[in-house]
């Protein structure tokens, strides 16, 4: 199990809570800061998570923690007719409406402001649910995982996009450097929130990866779960399904 990083080390708030006040804080330039930090590789990786989804035909996706929708967007190319992006953070989604607005893209994709642990969804109810760089935010994984499994129709599949931590030299040392090191100086030279950025590096350092992930997806029920690593490990592409 991943230990619990907050971002705000001082606060009396939950990690929930303070999840919500960081990306509140940062929506406005979230975009552009991970096109950055990425060097515009997560936009190849969020491709290749659609192009998962897009094989089983699915009808109705959710997207969890969906930040200002760049993932939503992406999955348009599904075909679904139905798309509902859920995120904790007002301000981020308020972004993601603008984006989906100016696309024109308001019939197909629904904003929704909620918890991924307590999901406002009856069960069997999504054929595709996707996280893409947010799984790693939830106060408690085991739980938010089982609210998705719940949601999840029988033979769904269940798609993740999250950083890991690449396992050869020299591509090991070089992603450690850059996490520690230079991610942060950029969020502070960058960002209105000093500590988010070192919040997020901090986070994906700690949590669990590969078959660590795997083996908890099985626990909560998912079955035939895989870890496709990206670009030298430095993100990995997981797809599970529901029995």
């Amino acid at each position: 199990m991943s230990t619990n990083v907050k971002p705000y080390k001082n606060s009396d708030l939950s990690k929930k809570e303070q999840v919500t006040k960081m990306f509140d804080a940062i929506s406005n330039e979230y975009d552009g800061l991970n096109r950055v930090i990425s060097f515009g590789i997560d936009v190849k990786w969020r491709k290749k998570v659609v192009a998962i989804v897009a094989k089983q035909h699915p009808d109705i996706i959710l997207d969890i923690a969906t930040g200002t929708g760049d993932l939503a967007i992406n999955l348009t190319k599904t075909k679904a007719s139905k798309i509902i992006g859920l995120d904790i953070s007002e301000g981020m989604l308020d972004v993601g409406s603008r984006k989906i607005a100016k696309k024109k893209l308001g019939n197909t994709i629904e904003m929704v402001l909620g918890d991924s642990e307590n999901l406002p969804f009856k069960d069997n109810t999504f054929d595709a649910i996707t996280v893409a760089f947010g799984i790693r935010n939830f106060e408690n994984l085991e739980k938010g995982l089982s609210e998705i499994f719940r949601v999840l129709k029988p033979n769904g599949i269940f798609v993740i996009l999250e950083t890991s931590i690449p396992k050869k030299t020299p591509f090991k040392q070089g992603y450690k450097f850059y996490t520690k090191e230079i991610l942060p100086i950029i969020g502070k030279l960058f960002s209105r929130d000093k500590v988010a950025y070192s919040y997020l590096s901090e986070s994906a350092s700690v949590f669990p990866y590969g078959e660590t992930l795997n083996n908890i997806l099985h626990k909560i029920g998912f079955i035939n779960a895989k870890a496709l690593p990206q670009t030298f490990g430095v993100a990995t592409i997981y797809k599970a399904a529901k029995p």
